[in-house]
């Protein structure tokens, strides 16, 4: 956990910076115990999405699973 406690700072600014620059939204930390994050993540394709994650200096120690999500359709309309 040291090593992880160490990137903090830096991980928190280079968050801020991929917020600003609108590549990521929301951050959701799971117990530590699961060590599972969510991040939103806005990118045209899959492999950006992921380069954006990876770009994070966590992210060495994630096992990444990027997928697309879509909003619901609305009730009644055909699909």
């Amino acid at each position: 956990m040291s090593d992880v406690f160490a990137v903090v700072a830096e991980e928190q600014a280079k968050a801020s910076e991929l917020q600003a620059a609108g590549k990521i939204g929301s951050i959701f930390l799971a117990t530590l115990s699961r060590g599972t994050v969510f991040i939103e993540t806005f990118a045209k394709t899959e492999e950006e999405a992921a380069a954006t994650v990876q770009s994070l200096p966590m992210s060495v120690w994630w096992d990444a699973d990027v997928f697309p999500l879509a909003a619901p359709g609305k009730p009644g309309a055909s699909s």
